[in-house]
């Protein structure tokens, strides 16, 4: 607490009310955060106080008489016990004020005199506890508690010295240790949140009660592009109220920035770190600074971290399923493909296939489509900065500028050596074994080991480039007058996202033979005497082309928010406690342009390189000095070397002076939408069966509209095809009356009931809605948006039972079900005839009818219930012998509703949806030393649905983590930390396991690092 807190006097006006209600009003006139158990206060009256008193005097006054003890933290936190050292309530009415006054004096006197970080015990009356010490796993977790405590509906929270010391690489893995909190990882490294295992997409994100805007194309938030170091707190909430901008039909993540009134007085953090992956051997730096003060009425806060990043990823991977109707549905110059495709079939199997045009028929037996090895460079940078002012020129108005300023740039390098066994001019040579078994139940035989005719081999160098700008500044306001609360919010939330991806292209058509693996598949000579050594034949490989695709998108939003509330005590409903009431709206704005070109010579007119440059002619560099860290794979049951051009010597070679890509009227878009939401809602404090309980009830009106503009194709006289010289638009709208519902029940001063309803809405990816198409030659497909898109909505209701130990921890348990309609999927939507396609290496693959696919609302819904359990304890309840020791874990399991997305009726669960989950996190602390041992695992879940008809799955992961700490003094703390210290690889298969579709590996990360708390 600031030095001035015994002797600075503050206007207090309380009325004397029931205890409950002058806590609240005390807690908004003093700045603090109040926490009690309403069983506690429950029939007592305070007193009522008016005029200029320190805080310990005003507390005094206020309490005087009831037999409640306070306590004042240093995170400014007022805690309510009762002193329970009294016999009766009359002997604690007698000397509470005395004993209560000199208590807080004396804690308070502590508090100026000695260091915030250091834990102390200060007695006040017979019950003044430890104080909160910064870095410590136990208190955070307390106050976790104390939140979650205090919160209406069912969530819960992650605190900033809990956030900074966990192992992590960026906020989404700080998250993952919430209850019903996972993550995606996209190689090694977290990147998209999961609450309570639905797909990313159903989570609403916002920062300082702003959402994000993002620089990615849907609604869902990239979450590695903000480092952990520069937030206080994340909250979950997993029931709405009226009063929240989105509901999110998974939940709502509201992450806090700093802000100087978070601190008592001055505040420097500043930390540092090294970081060592096992597989690329390298180090990354990590930096972060947070410098905060508060002089008077003033506060300001500055914080900034940088932070490094450089990861190796070893993957055989790009193994799928592909129908045998690849060929057999080929006719005219293209029958003898058929012809063959069908008779080895036969001759193998004993397979015959009746109607080669039927795909239902086709679809049931398919083949390995590609196996491909590939190593990963990932290369990060990114920097955060944020930025608060506070002014309180009295207690009861406060005004808050809050910024939020970052850069990602991320670069990442993949070399890929793979075999396309469905490569046009080929067909079936040989069926060396398959598995007409295991998925027997769908009809489904897979050729696990073929040899093909022409195979397609590939050598592929990516490089994908991509910089990210983000900015967020906010303007709050919070006013109280009287029983009135009156808050206003103003806020720009930006990104500009800018990507540059290459792909140098060399095939060479050769016989070859593939197979399953235990980790995906496997490429190898055939019998036939044309057959290669992919891996090994550089003068075999021709160049097909080096592709640039350059993109563009800015992501704007702006948004103003008014609410008031008003203190209710109406005689003829005593009940009602307050009213709320407010208005928001929302201009979202997401551009996007994007060109792409193909070099095919060395300038722009000449395509000499095409078909007759080989591999060999460039300089090649062998895969093991292409990406650091040595051999590739080498625990592979094969593990190949091969030599392919490096990105950046592709870039040097292939972009020609004068090179430049033009953006493409066909991939341009824009989407605005504009959301105007009022909302009512009302707290009721009343009991049931003489237990306190309180419900929030409301309702929100949200009226949305999008205009999605886009050039489209038009025919001209003479029948050719072109694009529209000014953007064409389409609108769209929609609106709702979404309700919700929360009640708590203190069955004891330890037991809580909780219960929740509500109905919440979440809104379309841009990318869905845009009016645009794009093209994919591969899958015969033509993709269009629909700007008349609907939300997706949930019905969903949810009930708890909390029980909160008197020693901080809590064990919990609630059962809650989701009904989800109106589920964007894809659908095919129309036919165009007659389109021309030509193979990768010029020749005339055919004329076919290309599908139109676009995103609708599917018909009908799904049901997905599921129960969440915590146990969060120091292990001194079951002996005192285990002081420091303590659980925290939590435990989600979900059921749902299948739904038939699959065009051969393979019953699927929703796609991103795992149905286990949990958390485990065992710690040791004392007062110098800290351990945690952390364990996470995701269940499988469909990760897509391959060519609308094979569900591939993202199989079960669980990463053990471990962080250690030891104060060198009392605001020094030397840290060590490991990611993934057993080094689990990221897994995946259609269907079943028998037929993997990937193997990742992105080894450990050991983070050494000193913390300086001043």
């Amino acid at each position: 607490m600031p030095e001035s807190i015994e002797l600075q006097r503050i206007e207090f006006d309380i009325q004397q009310l029931p205890a409950n209600k002058a806590l609240q009003i005390f807690a908004k006139q003093a700045n603090l955060q109040v926490l009690f158990s309403a069983e506690l206060v429950k029939g007592l009256k305070a007193n009522s106080i008016s005029g200029f008193y320190s805080i310990p005097e005003a507390i005094a006054q206020v309490l005087s008489g009831t037999g409640l003890q306070p306590k004042i933290t240093d995170s400014r936190i007022l805690t309510i016990t009762a002193d329970n050292s009294r016999p009766s309530n009359e002997e604690r009415q007698v000397d509470f004020k005395k004993k209560q006054l000199s208590g807080i004096i004396a804690f308070l006197t502590a508090m100026v005199s000695n260091s915030a970080t250091q834990a102390q015990e200060i007695e006040a009356g017979d019950h003044i506890e430890q104080m909160i010490v910064t870095g410590s796993y136990q208190k955070s977790l307390e106050k976790a508690v104390d939140i979650k405590r205090n919160s209406i509906g069912f969530s819960d929270s992650v605190v900033a010295s809990d956030i900074a010391d966990f192992p992590e690489q960026n906020l989404a893995e700080a998250l993952q240790r919430i209850p019903g909190v996972t993550i995606e990882r996209n190689k090694g490294l977290g990147n998209k949140v999961n609450v309570r295992s639905l797909p990313s997409e159903f989570t609403h994100v916002s920062i300082n009660n702003l959402a994000t805007a993002s620089g990615s194309g849907g609604r869902d938030v990239e979450f590695d592009m903000f480092a952990s170091d520069i937030i206080q707190q994340v909250k979950v909430k997993k029931s709405p109220t009226a009063a929240d901008e989105e509901g999110g039909i998974a939940g709502t993540v509201e992450i806090q920035t700093a802000r100087p009134f978070d601190y008592s007085g001055r505040k420097v953090i500043v930390s540092a770190e090294g970081a060592y992956n096992t597989i690329s051997e390298e180090v990354d730096p990590n930096f972060s600074l947070l410098a905060s003060n508060t002089v008077g009425n003033w506060g300001a806060l500055v914080s900034f971290s940088s932070s490094q990043r450089t990861n190796r990823t070893d993957a055989n991977s790009g193994v799928d399923f592909r129908p045998l109707s690849r060929w057999l549905e080929k006719s005219g110059s293209s029958q003898h493909q058929s012809d063959q495709a069908a008779a080895v079939l036969e001759r193998d199997t004993g397979i015959v296939i009746n109607d080669r045009f039927n795909d239902d028929e086709t679809g049931r037996v398919v083949f390995l489509n590609k196996a491909g090895d590939r190593a990963y460079l990932n290369e990060q940078e990114k920097w955060g900065a944020t930025a608060s002012i506070q002014f309180k020129p009295s207690n009861n108005f406060s005004l808050t500028f809050d910024a939020l300023v970052g850069k990602y740039d991320a670069t990442e390098d993949e070399y890929d050596a793979a075999a396309y066994s469905a490569s046009s001019p080929s067909s079936l040579a040989e069926i060396h074994d398959y598995d007409s078994t295991t998925l027997s139940d769908y009809g489904i035989t897979v050729l696990t080991d073929t040899s093909y005719a022409l195979t397609q081999h590939e050598f592929l160098s990516k490089e994908d480039v991509n910089e990210t700008d983000y900015q967020q500044f906010s303007l709050a306001s919070e006013w109280s007058v009287g029983l009135w609360s009156i808050d206003g919010l103003l806020g720009y939330s930006g990104a500009e996202k800018f990507s540059d991806r290459t792909n140098l292209k060399h095939t060479s058509y050769a016989p070859s033979r593939t197979r399953y693996t235990d980790q995906g598949g496997q490429t190898l000579m055939s019998d036939d005497p044309d057959s290669i050594d992919m891996y090994n034949a550089p003068s075999s490989y021709l160049f097909d082309f080096y592709d640039v695709t350059l993109e563009e998108i800015q992501d704007d939003k702006y948004a103003a928010q008014f609410d008031v509330s008003r203190e209710m005590h109406i005689d003829f409903l005593p009940a009602l406690a307050d009213i709320h009431f407010g208005v928001r709206y929302t201009d979202k704005s997401k551009k996007r342009n994007q060109g792409d070109k193909e070099v095919k010579g060395p300038s722009a007119d000449d395509s000499s390189w095409s078909g007759v440059r080989t591999l060999q002619d460039s300089e090649l560099t062998p895969i093991e000095e292409l990406v650091p860290g040595g051999e590739y794979l080498p625990d592979l049951s094969y593990s190949p070397s091969w030599a392919q051009v490096s990105n950046e010597y592709a870039r040097d070679l292939f972009r020609y002076d004068g090179f430049h890509v033009d953006y493409a009227p066909d991939q341009y878009y824009q989407v605005d939408e504009e959301v105007f939401s009022l909302y009512a809602m009302a707290d009721f404090e009343f009991d049931i069966l003489s237990r306190p309980a309180l419900i929030n009830a409301g309702f929100r009106y949200v009226d949305t509209s999008v205009l999605s503009s886009g050039f489209h194709q038009v025919q001209t006289a003479d029948g050719s095809t072109v694009y529209t010289s000014e953007p064409v638009s389409k609108d769209g709208s929609y609106d709702d009356l979404l309700p919700s519902f929360n009640m708590k029940v203190e069955l004891s001063e330890s037991l809580m009931f909780r219960a929740a309803a509500s109905q919440t809405l979440m809104r379309p990816a841009l990318t869905d809605i845009a009016y645009k198409r794009s093209v994919s030659l591969s899958e015969f497909k033509y993709y269009d948006g629909n700007p008349d898109l609907q939300p997706t909505y949930a019905d969903q209701w949810e009930l708890g039972v909390e029980y909160y130990l008197e020693s901080g921890g809590i064990l919990s348990a609630s059962y809650f079900e989701k009904e989800i309609e109106g589920v964007v999927r894809e659908s095919l939507t129309g036919i165009v005839p007659n389109v021309t396609k030509y193979n990768d290496n010029g020749t005339l693959d055919g004329v076919y009818d290309f599908e139109v696919y676009q995103k609708i609302n599917a018909e009908g819904s799904y049901d997905v219930s599921g129960v969440e359990l915590v146990a969060q304890f120091p292990l001194t309840i079951i002996s005192e012998s285990l002081e420091g020791f303590g659980i925290n874990a939590n435990y989600t399991i979900l059921d749902n509703s299948l739904t038939g997305e699959s065009d051969l009726n393979i019953p699927t669960a929703p796609e991103g949806l795992a149905e286990n989950t949990y958390n485990l996190v065992a710690y040791y602390e004392n007062d110098r030393f800290n351990a945690r041992i952390l364990y996470n695992y995701k269940d499988k879940y469909v990760e897509r649905i391959e060519r609308d008809m094979y569900p591939v799955y993202r199989d079960s992961y669980g990463q053990l983590d471990l962080s250690l700490g030891f104060y060198i003094t009392e605001n020094i703390k030397l840290s060590l930390e490991g990611i993934n210290i057993t080094e689990e690889a990221t897994q995946g298969y259609t269907m079943d396991p028998r037929f993997p579709t990937m193997y990742e590996v992105s080894g450990s990360r050991y983070t050494l690092g000193v913390r300086a708390n001043f």
